[in-house]
């Protein structure tokens, strides 16, 4: 079977079946749960891989789950993916009253893709034509959230990372990948839709904390020393800062304060922050991490409190090759307007899918379908077909291109690709970001 009838089977059977890769979408929605905790969603994962006679493995970085086409194959695999993680939304009208976990970045709809075209690829008998083998992969902790939680489980040695795909790079549960992608959700888009991204901004993390001297802060000022002042001074020196910040490497940096102190009649003795320093390279993360650094320090010595500054490894940034790209732009070109595929470019924000893009050719497209901003109370899926079953469809014949034809197209991507990084490279460099 040629390409184009090889794709026209699995797409008509994913169409066949869209009301169960839909269904499932919207029952992951209803129950959200956050990073390393997501083992009612990685439950439903197993139960649809199972239905559709795909073994697979779990556990993989506390509640991963992996899937492949084939029980073993010579050749490239192709990963696709999607994220088990819900974020902190609790003004979403779908949020977990305990907890505030929300689908409000519209991972839900990524598993429902993933989960789509593992469906098409299985049941449509495509394995036999395909060299190489595709993995299914659920994966956790997207979202950067619940440091603290994370440090714990860190401490225990559950986890080595505090992100899911880089917690399964380090495991080795990309080992046996040779590319990876996924979708996710746009903003604002309700119609059917792709935007090609390029790239996104990376980030390190920071924690801070001012100590200073408690005192009564009507009938002693004088005697302490106010932690909250030194924060302050500290803010104002990032705020000087920006001026140097180049607009080419579109670096953000937005810290809050998550303690400010304990009792307004006692000057504040311990004052607390965190913040990213996000760039679109890691050059400028370096540079600039360092710069802020300098400027919280001085928060501290102005006022005389001790400034502690720990910096954790975010995300890298994102780079998705081009002829990668067009891969996927080529089949949404088959089953869309040509007035509904737009370029996103450069995306502000990060994920830890740059992280896998360093070590291996990677894509990251958006999608439409859905209202409302990523992270707001406002997101909301509008159109499941267009969110869900259309980049099953796009991911599935994506990974034809690469494996049919004895792998051609995977042999031709990966030969023309230069990781920007080892796997021990980029190991050696995350760890280089935890303090000491």
């Amino acid at each position: 079977m040629d390409k184009t009838a090889l794709k026209e089977t699995v797409c008509r059977v994913i169409d066949i079946h869209s009301e169960k890769i839909i269904s499932a979408a919207q029952a992951i929605a209803q129950h959200p749960e956050l990073g390393f905790k997501e083992f009612a969603t990685a439950e439903a994962v197993k139960r649809f891989f199972s239905d559709i006679g795909l073994a697979y493995q779990d556990g993989l970085a506390i509640t991963g789950v992996k899937a492949k086409l084939k029980a073993g194959s010579a050749g490239p695999t192709v990963a696709i993916l999607g994220e088990l993680d819900a974020v902190i939304c609790p003004d979403s009208p779908n949020a977990d009253p305990t907890t505030g976990a929300a689908h409000a970045c519209g991972h839900h709809l990524q598993l429902g893709a993933m989960l789509g075209a593992a469906l098409g690829l299985s049941l449509s008998g495509a394995a036999e034509q395909l060299a190489g083998n595709v993995a299914f992969m659920a994966v956790p902790a997207e979202e950067y959230v619940e440091i603290a939680y994370r440090m714990k489980l860190r401490e225990e040695g559950k986890l080595h990372y505090l992100g899911g795909k880089q917690e399964l790079i380090y495991t080795g549960a990309f080992d046996d990948i040779d590319m990876a992608m996924m979708i996710h959700a746009a903003k604002d888009c309700p119609e059917p839709a792709v935007y090609m991204g390029e790239s996104s901004n990376g980030f390190i993390g920071k924690t801070i904390q001012y100590l200073g001297k408690e005192a009564h802060a009507a009938e002693a000022p004088d005697q302490g020393v106010n932690a909250l002042n030194a924060a302050m001074l500290g803010l104002m020196g990032i705020h000087a800062l920006r001026e140097t910040f180049r607009d080419d490497d579109v670096v953000r940096v937005h810290p809050i304060i998550t303690k400010g102190g304990d009792l307004v009649n006692s000057v504040p003795a311990d004052v607390r922050l965190e913040t990213y320093v996000r760039a679109k390279t890691m050059n400028a993360i370096d540079a600039t991490h360092v710069k802020v650094d300098r400027a919280l320090r001085a928060g501290g010595d102005a006022i005389g409190a001790q400034t502690i500054i720990k910096t954790l490894p975010g995300y890298l940034p994102l780079s998705c090759p081009s002829a990668f790209n067009e891969l996927f732009l080529t089949n949404a070109e088959q089953l869309l307007p040509a007035e509904s595929i737009r370029f996103s470019g450069h995306f502000g924000a990060s994920t830890d899918m740059g992280d896998v893009s360093h070590i291996m050719p990677t894509i990251h497209p958006y999608i439409g379908g859905v209202t409302g901003a990523l992270h707001t109370r406002d997101f909301k899926a509008v159109d499941y077909l267009a969110a869900c079953v259309l980049p099953a469809k796009l991911m599935a014949m994506t990974a034809i291109d690469l494996l049919a034809d004895e792998g051609q197209g995977a042999a031709d991507l990966l030969a023309a690709y230069a990781p920007l990084m080892t796997k021990e490279e980029y190991i050696q460099k995350l760890d280089s970001y935890f303090s000491k």
